[in-house]
């Protein structure tokens, strides 16, 4: 860290105080160190650009809780490495799996034998407003987190609607003419 020039105490209680300007100052010094910690570490160039993207977020929304101006960079590398924590305990990438990969795309798509099936419309109204919305969000890629955000509820309890939800979709499936069971 010492190699690199430190960042302005006055820069850093500016963009404190609300200047875009100044901490866009402080991002472009911040940058190229952030990307060597996460390269250092991590290596993948895809993953490294949402890591640094994530910990300048954090570090924007923490510049009211910086005590000493002169020890942003400090703050900011603390920063990147709760970010490098968050990364190797599966809270970054495609891992969010709670059945299989394929399982909603399967109830979105039209049921083969339409005649001797219920079809998919008829299964999913079986399913409370909120089952189905919580579906439909999974559907179009948002997370489980996200969709407990937008409704205003836990990830646990997102999860448990969407694992009720196929169960019921799967039984109704099972029990209709032409069913599995």
């Amino acid at each position: 860290m010492s190699r690199h020039r430190s960042i302005d105490a006055a820069l850093v209680l500016q963009a404190r105080d609300g200047d875009d300007a100044a901490f866009e100052a402080i991002v472009k010094q911040l940058d190229p160190v952030l990307r060597a910690w996460f390269v250092s570490r991590i290596g993948q160039r895809a993953a490294v650009d949402d890591l640094v993207q994530n910990t300048l977020l954090r570090l924007h929304r923490s510049l009211p809780d910086l005590q000493d101006p002169e020890r942003l960079q400090a703050f900011a590398m603390k920063a990147a490495l709760f970010e490098t924590q968050d990364y190797y305990r599966g809270r970054y990438g495609p891992r969010e799996y709670l059945a299989e990969p394929d399982a909603l795309s399967a109830w979105s798509e039209a049921v083969p034998e339409a005649d001797l099936r219920l079809d998919a419309e008829q299964a999913l109204s079986l399913l409370g407003e909120k089952a189905r919305t919580i579906l439909e969000m999974r559907e179009y890629g948002y997370r489980y987190a996200e969709i407990a955000r937008s409704l205003g509820t836990t990830e646990a309890a997102v999860k448990m609607q969407v694992q009720r939800a196929l169960r019921k979709l799967r039984k109704a499936l099972e029990e209709s003419p032409g069913g599995d069971a």
